[in-house]
């Protein structure tokens, strides 16, 4: 096998007992890392070192993993428009998240002879959501229920993402007091008026 240390040093192709007596000289474990490699690749390493590594590589890419869950709202045919409104705006909600929505109808007993009522809720339903959802699966049957499913549109969560953060309210300019200039005293009875002053006229 084709052996290299913990700092990326080869040491050639050895023999598997050789190998092991060079790991234990130095202290470490052999672990092979590429079983399927001509010859196979194996690496002297502290093997609780080598466990915690993985370990933790693995967690990070889980925290990368975005998880996209299929979150349901349930209508009858005979849905009132309040309680439209009310999961209408849950689906609204989900999909700003970036879940998908499953819409299902649900019809009991006589209720299937009237298709009719479900497809035109989810119609209204695809319209109020067409500015941030598309249809993933278009309304269909599936025994006594009808529905589709709504995923996000990738256009709204970029937007949503790059959208730049509102800037301050700039300080409204202070306002300046106005002052009044003091008015000129009558000139006493008799005296005359000082030069370019004229009367007005209202």
């Amino acid at each position: 096998m084709r052996v290299v240390t913990d700092d990326g040093d080869a040491l050639g192709v050895m023999d598997t007992r050789d190998a092991i007596q060079e790991a234990r000289k130095r202290g470490l474990d052999l672990v092979e890392i590429a079983p399927t490699a001509q010859p196979p690749v194996a690496k002297i390493i502290d093997y609780g070192k080598f466990l915690y590594e993985q370990k933790k590589k693995a967690h990070e890419a889980k925290k990368k993993q975005v998880t996209v869950q299929v979150k349901e709202i349930k209508f009858r045919p005979g849905t009132d428009d309040h309680d439209y409104d009310y999961r209408m705006e849950h689906a609204r909600q989900w999909l700003g998240e970036g879940d998908k929505v499953r819409a299902a109808i649900a019809f009991r007993g006589r209720e299937m002879t009237h298709r009719e009522l479900g497809a035109k809720i989810l119609k209204k339903l695809t319209v109020d959501l067409g500015d941030i959802a598309d249809v993933e699966v278009y309304p269909k049957m599936e025994g006594y229920q009808m529905f589709t499913i709504f995923v996000p549109k990738k256009v709204s969560l970029e937007a949503k993402k790059k959208a730049p953060k509102p800037e301050p309210a700039a300080p409204a300019p202070e306002k300046r007091e106005r002052t009044e200039r003091p008015k000129p005293e009558a000139p006493a009875a008799g005296e005359a008026k000082p030069a370019g002053d004229e009367d007005e006229i209202f």
